[in-house]
């Protein structure tokens, strides 16, 4: 009877330890011990991250790991770790001949821990969809990308490969083209497009559920574009614009050919005014508006009459084809006057102050380097972190600066229930720094592991992607 006593917990403990055994939950990969950073709030947990076809299955608190097994473990003990940054407004063009060059491009973004970036426009179409193909499947190491395809602009657009608007059939014409595509949104361009052509381009793609971009032609309001739909505003001027008590007299003077896009600037800053900022601000975080700043461009542009870039590292990095196109924007600000020259100068630093009162204001700010051909010396990759740390010098928070970065631009592209943060179910694109981004914004640079698209690349492969890349 003793016996007896014994046999039925035995038996009724080998039968749970049988099935404990039964029950090893089985995974990709498994990161353990990380400090994983809540972009939402700033808070930092030590965390196991534990991931299966891409995407984050289970999430636990470090030191409570369940049995499992796991194809890859990383040990992330003192590292930070963040979704992998996305670089909200980047160029693959330059015509067939520039290719091949910016494919090369494609590993300086994973070697930076970018692993999307948004393509706003381009006349590679063709070419970036198949290195999107590409990277999705796994046989192309690139960030994903999401693209607008060509640009909608007027007759005679400044860039290669525009979709040319006019008449409401053009409009019609221009939006099956690029639904057919399958882009990921519209692109919309001001160097030649009318005032009403935009403006109905704009309302048709709100009917059509597009999400949008671009500039703003001056011969329409802020307001105008707003109320037509627009999704995000591409650089300051447009904002800058609609922040001036005199927008609506520039606007007719641009309307009536009397001044120019760069002559209306300094009397747009001039005539700017708190309160009319207020009321644009409030607009446009209302309607939900994202803002895409570029200051990283805009300082490098407006000091290319001083700054000598022959030295930098990433021009090593450029191809011959593409450091070509950088001569167009060299020549015109050294062959400027000294008065342009010192307003540009002026209007850079004026978008400093902008951006944090956009920010302040609960607008939200999309981190872009608008990196690519034509764009002299702003490099793919290393222009993004240089974009946040432009964001914190202009006041912002590190936090503030991250957020412009993945956890904005999948909220922009809709994409926010994929990726954008860390949470069971979403993309497990991340990347692994070696120090706090909290406690300076410099540290995102300090990048340890980016895993992107199911793929491990370790600090050694980054390094070696970086080296491989060639003219």
């Amino acid at each position: 009877m003793k016996l007896e006593k014994y046999i039925l917990p035995i038996l009724v403990y080998l039968l749970l330890t049988s099935c404990k055994n039964k029950q090893v939950e089985t995974y990709d990969l498994v990161i353990l011990n990380g400090q994983t950073i809540d972009l939402a709030t700033g808070k930092i947990a030590l965390q196991n991250l534990y991931i299966r076809d891409g995407k984050f299955v289970k999430i636990e608190t470090s030191g409570n790991s369940d049995p499992y097994k796991a194809d890859e473990t990383i040990d992330a003990t003192g590292t930070y770790i963040l979704p992998g940054f996305w670089d909200n407004h980047a160029h693959f063009r330059g015509g067939d001949s520039l290719i091949l060059e910016n494919k090369n491009l494609l590993p300086l973004f994973l070697a930076n821990g970018i692993t999307t970036v948004r393509d706003a426009g381009g006349d590679l179409t063709s070419s970036v969809m198949q290195w999107k193909k590409e990277i999705a499947a796994g046989t192309l190491d690139g960030p994903t990308i999401y693209t607008s395809g060509p640009k909608i602009d007027g007759p005679d657009g400044t860039w290669a490969g525009s979709l040319e608007v006019k008449t409401d059939e053009d409009i019609s014409k221009a939006l099956d083209s690029l639904q057919a595509l399958k882009t990921d949104f519209v692109k919309l361009y001001d160097s030649r497009i009318s005032g009403d052509a935009y403006l109905k381009t704009l309302k048709e793609t709100d009917k059509r559920g597009l999400i949008t971009s671009g500039h703003m032609p001056f011969t329409v309001t802020l307001e105008e574009t707003v109320d037509a739909g627009i999704d995000a505003i591409e650089h300051l001027y447009y904002i800058m614009k609609g922040c001036s008590a005199v927008e609506a007299e520039v606007t007719q003077m641009l309307i009536n050919k009397e001044i120019g896009f760069w002559q209306a600037m300094p009397l747009l800053l001039e005539g700017y005014q708190n309160s009319t900022a207020k009321a644009t601000f409030a607009l446009l975080k209302n309607k939900n508006v994202f803002v895409v700043p570029t200051l990283h461009i805009g300082e490098t542009l407006s000091y290319l009459d001083e700054v000598d870039h022959r030295n930098d590292p990433y021009l090593k990095y450029m191809g011959k084809g593409i450091i070509k196109t950088y001569q167009g924007r060299i020549n015109g600000a050294l062959n400027a006057s000294e008065k342009a020259r010192k307003d540009r100068k002026e209007l850079d630093h004026f978008f400093g102050t902008l951006t944090k009162s956009l920010n302040d204001a609960g607008v939200k700010l999309l981190a872009g380097s608008d990196s690519g051909a034509f764009n002299s010396y702003t490099y793919p990759g290393i222009s993004l972190h240089k974009e946040l740390e432009a964001m914190v010098q202009a006041g912002m928070t590190p936090l503030e600066a991250l957020k412009t970065s993945a956890y904005h631009g999948a909220q922009y592209l809709k994409k926010d229930q994929l990726s954008g943060s860390i949470e069971i179910g979403k993309q497990a694109d991340v990347v692994l720094l070696e120090a706090n981004p909290l406690e300076d914004i410099r540290n995102t640079q300090k990048i340890y592991t980016v895993i992107q698209n199911s793929k491990v690349y370790s600090k050694d492969q980054l390094k070696a992607m970086l080296e491989g890349v060639t003219r």
